[in-house]
């Protein structure tokens, strides 16, 4: 890539580490609610409905402000657009801590919710500081920002319990804002950025940054992003309650706990991207699809009494999740899903280097209304059904279709690609053999199922 001409390596170090620092600061500050909330709950005698819609509110604004943030980073530069998100968010966290009623604090939430649109403005600017042979990993690096997850869930109850939630809000607040004067003072605009001012090129419009969002197959891979991001910010929002709940543990331990699966689906983010860098992002999305759908189904399991009759009378046993089981269950859970995050975003710089923000931010914005609806669906099947368990049967149902999809879309991919000659070079296509078409043609074999063809018709 050209614009990478003259980047040093300490350069891109410093751009990797400074925007996934924000990142991690932002992510923390989005998830703030999932412990302030529990007490927020209490104070307001909120049902768990109305609990759900609250924790997921931040969301729903960090969800739908990542489409316009990628294509604002692609025409304007991530440094200038990721200070100015984290400076308006600072503004909105603090102002969270002076109201007391329940509308005020969705309005408020809305505000908070601005700084999970960090993502699409981080994603599009690390992405240009490295050649697509290391965006893999330098992208999985970047998202082991969703550490600040369990940042949150880990610390924030025992600020909780020694200065109050209102406190604890301004303390984020003020946290958030020296990040963002730091960010801007010590990183610099990303290379295509400075390249296209040097040439006196003005950015693509938003319409044709919105050109690529008519294929089915960024849509698929926002499917998949529902699940392995949505899915995992809706978790770390919901189990701090499901804890308390379940397991009657105070909120102090239930936040620990939670941390535990958090932290997992944060940090191993980074070994995800060398995994897909590796072996190819399709094979690691059907090793994260497949051990979560088996996942899901115990962990969907409800707390069930039998009685059987036994040769000398009834026989009565009961199964039950264990708590450390479900604590070991629950880490497996977000370390696949940590996989898995890493692997959609390998794909999009490979079909889309030209349309990293916007594709990436439509991606995100889907994923991240993963996160804003699957709480309140929570709520509800919690309210109407009246079993716990009932979120990992929804999210089991979730995983399921995502799996089903991708797998018949690359059996299509595949029978398309029978009669090609090229193959795009990456990891998961080496190795190949010729295939001999009936026209008696040599072309490409059948990639194997990790491979991401960028030659073919999108699937």
């Amino acid at each position: 890539m050209h614009q990478l001409e003259g980047v040093t390596p300490g350069q891109q170090n410093r751009a990797l580490g400074a925007s996934t620092f924000a990142f991690t600061v932002c992510f923390a500050v989005w998830t703030i609610f999932s412990i302030i909330g529990v007490k927020i709950k209490q104070d307001l005698g909120l049902s768990d409905t109305e609990f759900g819609i609250l924790v997921a509110t931040p969301v729903l604004t960090g969800s739908l402000s990542r489409i316009f943030l990628g294509i604002w980073t692609d025409q304007f530069g991530g440094r200038r657009v990721f200070t100015i998100v984290m400076l308006l968010t600072s503004i909105a966290v603090f102002l969270l801590s002076t109201v007391s009623t329940y509308p005020m604090f969705l309005l408020a939430a809305l505000g908070v919710g601005l700084a999970g649109g960090s993502f699409a403005v981080g994603i599009a600017y690390t992405s240009k500081w490295y050649d697509k042979e290391h965006q893999g990993t330098a992208l999985g690096i970047f998202g082991m920002g969703n550490v600040g997850a369990a940042v949150t869930n880990f610390g924030a109850p025992f600020l909780l319990v020694a200065v109050g939630w209102e406190q604890t809000a301004q303390i984020y607040s003020i946290i958030l804002f020296i990040t963002a004067v730091s960010f801007f003072l010590f990183t610099k605009e990303d290379p295509a950025t400075v390249a296209r001012k040097a040439k006196g090129e003005k950015p693509r419009g938003a319409l044709m940054q919105l050109e690529p969002l008519k294929n089915i197959q960024v849509w698929r891979f926002s499917l998949y992003y529902f699940f392995v991001f949505g899915a995992f910010v809706a978790l770390a929002l919901w189990l701090p309650r499901y804890y308390v709940g379940v397991y009657g543990l105070d909120i102090k331990m239930a936040g620990m706990l939670a941390a535990a699966y958090a932290l997992p689906g944060s940090i191993f983010r980074a070994l995800g991207g060398w995994m897909s860098d590796r072996f190819g992002a399709r094979s690691v999305m059907y090793w994260t699809f497949t051990a979560c759908v088996a996942i899901c189904f115990f962990l969907s399991y409800p707390a069930t009494d039998y009685v059987v009759q036994g040769i000398e009378g009834p026989i009565a046993f009961n199964i039950t999740i264990s708590l450390p089981i479900f604590v070991t269950l629950t880490i497996l859970l977000g370390f696949f899903m940590s996989l898995g995050k890493a692997a959609v975003y390998k794909h999009i710089p490979v079909y889309y280097p030209d349309h990293v923000g916007s594709v990436g931010g439509l991606v995100g914005m889907i994923g991240g209304l993963g996160g804003f609806v699957l709480p309140i669906c929570f709520g509800i099947m919690n309210d109407v059904i009246g079993v716990w368990t009932s979120c990992f049967m929804l999210l089991f149902a979730l995983v399921g279709c995502a799996l089903i999809w991708m797998h018949y879309a690359i059996k299509r991919m595949e029978a398309r690609l029978l009669g090609e000659r090229e193959v795009p070079e990456l990891p998961e296509m080496e190795g190949m053999k010729p295939h001999i078409n009936p026209a008696g043609q040599t072309a490409a074999a059948t990639p194997p199922v990790g491979a991401a063809p960028s030659s073919a018709t999108p699937a």
